[in-house]
């Protein structure tokens, strides 16, 4: 028999569309128990503002994962500090975010949830409220104590995952050296094994300059970084292709031959992939003690309360929770 999973969901922004995607997302019953962390009021007012039912039920660590009915959702609170209107940002409620990220944290590690699923925040906001924040992943990172993480995207038939993630591009070539391209190609080497059920992971490694270097002409980083850490990986054992160019990597022969492509830079692999799956595309976090998956979105402050914003990449990242959670939990007792 199956064991019921329990993931916890934290909706992100306040004034923007993460409680109306949890609202859409809790019409359906799920084959989880899924916990939303967020202020219960902020919850219903949404509803009632996109005109959906919505029958709350608070969160007890100490009942046995429940699935809810249609229209039911199960709530652990957090008090917002201020009130929320879709659609306009407020300072006051930084923390709140903050809070609610931490709760699903705290529940990941100690195991009250298998994975968390995180609908978008807005980082200027949390920023101008004086408290630093470049974004979940690294927020992440620090709460568990983790590294190195490794960003990667997915959707159908096609995973990147990132050497380098927000960094401006006369940066990117300062960043790219053997040390990091080891590290972050074993961190996905190793998750793509537990999350994914991938015996022997086929990578391709993109390059980093055009046709990849064409052999020092076009950049020396292929000669003096990538080639020499691929070599190292390879004697590992892993399975890596390349460095190939992007431009010739993002074809339907190579990409049938591959399990994740690792691209150099954010805007080197990240278009292709939301080009294919926009909507339907899921991030996640690798490298970390938890499972954590997000939406490919922003907050799309101008859509909240309105009714059209789409739940698709939401649902997404919770299907990739639940996969990665059962994969990870069958890793664990066959060891």
């Amino acid at each position: 028999m199956m064991t019921l999973l329990r993931i916890a969901l934290t909706p992100g922004e306040p004034a923007g569309i993460g409680p109306d995607l949890v609202v859409q997302l809790a019409q359906t019953q799920q084959a989880v128990e899924l916990v939303a962390i967020a202020d219960p009021q902020l919850l219903q007012q949404r509803a009632e503002q996109l005109g959906l039912p919505l029958t709350i039920r608070l969160f007890n660590s100490a009942d046995p994962p429940k699935v809810s009915a249609a229209s039911e959702l199960c709530v652990l609170p957090v008090e917002l500090a201020q009130p929320c209107t879709a659609g306009e940002l407020n300072t006051d409620n930084a923390r709140y975010v903050l809070a609610t990220l931490d709760a699903a944290i705290n529940g990941c590690m100690d195991n009250t949830f298998v994975a968390m699923v995180t609908a978008p925040v807005h980082k200027a906001v949390i920023n101008n409220a004086g408290i630093n924040f470049s974004g979940h992943t690294e927020y992440l990172a620090d709460k568990t104590g983790t590294e190195q993480v490794v960003m990667m995207l997915a959707t159908e038939g096609l995973r990147v995952a990132l050497v380098t993630t927000h960094l401006p591009l006369q940066e990117v070539p300062k960043a790219i050296n053997s040390a990091r391209i080891e590290t972050i190609t074993r961190i996905l080497h190793h998750d793509l094994q537990q999350h994914f059920g991938l015996k022997q992971p086929k990578i391709t490694v993109l390059g980093l300059n055009p046709h990849a270097g064409e052999g020092g002409h076009m950049g020396s980083e292929e000669i003096d970084h990538i080639i020499p850490s691929m070599k190292k990986l390879t004697h590992e054992g892993m399975h890596l292709t390349g460095p190939l160019p992007a431009d010739t990597a993002f074809t339907e022969k190579h990409l049938t031959q591959c399990d994740a492509v690792l691209a150099m830079y954010h805007d080197q692999g990240l278009p292709v992939l939301k080009y294919k799956g926009f909507g339907n595309a899921v991030n996640i976090t690798l490298g970390l003690p938890i499972i954590r998956t997000s939406v490919d979105h922003g907050t799309a402050l101008d859509l909240a309360g309105g009714g059209s914003a789409d739940s698709g990449s939401l649902k997404t990242a919770l299907s990739y929770a639940m996969s990665m959670a059962q994969h990870r939990l069958s890793t664990t007792v066959e060891h």
